[in-house]
């Protein structure tokens, strides 16, 4: 393990939720990307997808089980709006919550919009050794919640605790044997 003198690099993947918005307009993913890298973690993933359910816990799904990625950062879809639905596509991979993640949000997010932050659906998860984090889609909020919290808690650093360690014994998993399982799986019983 490191000392708390070593930064720890993580790899990063970024989802940007939007049903309105393509990559040119996409300045939440844009910020999340950004500060990863300026702070010496690797963005290896990039990706905006619609609001759907199953295309939003798909991708997940995936990178979850790639043992390449160990942190997942979602900006939209947290609200309450008809098609909002980013908390219940990632919550049910989810092995622990991160009660604290979306307690702290609305703590910090209270000083900029007052009593509205209770609808704020950021929330936190702890899947596979990926820690998941599902920020709202503006990137006033993406700010608060990496500069409130994202910032320390990914780095190795920080004390007295941080995610960099648990997300660290990620078991390897090469993505091609996923590929080959999942083949594998899907091909069963059809000859």
């Amino acid at each position: 393990m490191a000392n708390s003198d070593t930064f720890v690099p993580l790899n990063i993947a970024v989802l940007t939720i939007s049903d309105s918005r393509g990559p040119a307009e996409d300045t939440s993913g844009q910020y999340l990307t950004d500060q990863a890298n300026a702070a010496g973690h690797h963005v290896v993933e990039r990706r905006l997808l619609p609001d759907d359910v199953y295309l939003i816990r798909a991708l997940v799904a995936r990178w979850v089980a790639d043992s390449r990625i160990h942190v997942v950062l979602i900006t939209g879809g947290t609200g309450f709006h008809e098609r909002d639905s980013t908390p219940e596509a990632v919550a049910p991979l989810f092995d622990k919550l991160i009660d604290g993640f979306g307690e702290e949000f609305r703590r910090l997010s209270a000083d900029d919009i007052g009593s509205s932050t209770i609808q704020s659906r950021a929330l936190g998860g702890l899947s596979n050794h990926t820690v998941v984090f599902c920020l709202p889609g503006s990137t006033g909020a993406c700010t608060l919640g990496w500069e409130g919290i994202l910032r320390q808690q990914l780095d190795s650093r920080h004390r007295p605790c941080n995610f960099s360690a648990l997300v660290n014994r990620k078991p390897e998993r090469p993505l091609h044997r996923l590929d080959d399982a999942l083949d594998t799986w899907s091909n069963h019983g059809t000859d």
